[in-house]
């Protein structure tokens, strides 16, 4: 997403990471991650995956750094007590985008770590985040957003880390009660009006919250918007370059409104349409019917719209 970086934190950080040395970014550089507890089977196995090139710097992360930035959002078990998530990292040319597709991944969606990665600052590449065997994906963020530094010459903030881990958990936390899509097109959502027209308080944050999840069709409960006020709170206190987070999002708009592209958001726009025409066609009957009939005539629709519940109407029709 964005930020201003002082030279001195990145020297900081490399002294502190012995054997890393910065280099500029340029298009079509490669940084690989990989879990400081892969097996060299498995380490070979995510490098024949994701056609790692030859010679491509590569870094280890390991279970503490995933628990520095994870503690306290997550259970620790959760976490676990290894490093298994891998992932690549491609620079693309400057106004590219983000791109990124996932692998054994089971709960954080690609569309999840875009966003998160857009609020770290990281911007124009293509990645690939994948594992041995099935894992939830939360410790991947770590790795990539490291990798990002090495690459880019850029030290990302700690602060700024940590509140992007804390939207990509969150999240999938909310995915877990109102759908990956729509969670991840909420928050996106949020940013960019944040981005464009910052609140000046608490009060103008959650209306705004509450607006943008009322015309996505989202109910929100009480402790999941108290949850994104939180959120939204430490992101504007963060070291954020929100030009370049409105910047991202834009060029991730395909990725993050996949809900409204996808087969089951058009099917489901689509029922609507045919639920209206289904009435609109019963109640012309009912009316050509009632014209040889004195009787009230009743009538139910029942519809079934793709995982969806089912959407009934009940009609009285008088003559």
């Amino acid at each position: 997403m964005k930020r201003t970086i002082a030279s001195s934190l990145l020297w900081a950080v490399l002294l502190a990471s012995p054997g890393i040395a910065a280099a500029d970014a340029a298009p079509g550089d490669v940084i690989v991650t990989l879990g400081e507890n892969l097996t060299n089977e498995q380490k070979q196995k995510v490098l024949d995956e994701m056609k790692a090139p030859d010679g491509a710097q590569t870094i280890t992360v390991s279970n503490v750094e995933e628990h520095k930035y994870l503690d306290g959002l997550i259970p620790k078990a959760q976490i676990g007590t290894r490093a298994i998530s891998s992932s690549m990292i491609t620079i693309k040319e400057p106004g590219s985008g983000l791109h990124v597709e996932t692998h054994n991944i089971t709960w954080v969606t690609k569309e999840m770590y875009t966003n998160a990665l857009i609020t770290a600052g990281v911007k124009d590449a293509d990645i690939y985040i994948t594992a041995p065997f099935p894992v939830s994906g939360t410790a991947a963020l770590t790795g990539l957003m490291k990798a990002y530094e090495i690459s880019s010459d850029q030290a990302i903030p700690d602060d700024v880390k940590k509140v992007a881990n804390k939207e990509m958990v969150q999240t999938a936390k909310l995915a877990d009660s109102i759908g990956a899509d729509k969670a991840v097109a909420l928050l996106a959502k949020i940013k960019q009006e944040i981005a464009n027209n910052p609140p000046q308080t608490d009060a103008d944050l959650r209306a705004l919250i509450e607006k943008i999840a009322n015309d996505l069709g989202i109910t929100l409960s009480e402790n999941e918007i108290n949850n994104l006020i939180s959120l939204f709170h430490k992101m504007q206190n963060a070291h954020i370059n929100w030009d370049q987070v409105n910047d991202q999002l834009s060029k991730a708009k395909e990725q993050l409104s996949a809900f409204l592209q996808s087969e089951e958001g058009k099917t489901f726009i689509q029922n609507l349409i045919d639920i209206f025409k289904e009435i609109w066609n019963a109640i012309k009957s009912a009316f050509s019917s009632n014209q040889q009939s004195t009787t009230p005539t009743s009538l139910t629709l029942e519809v079934g719209a793709c995982n969806s519940p089912e959407v009934r109407a009940d009609f009285v029709l008088l003559p």
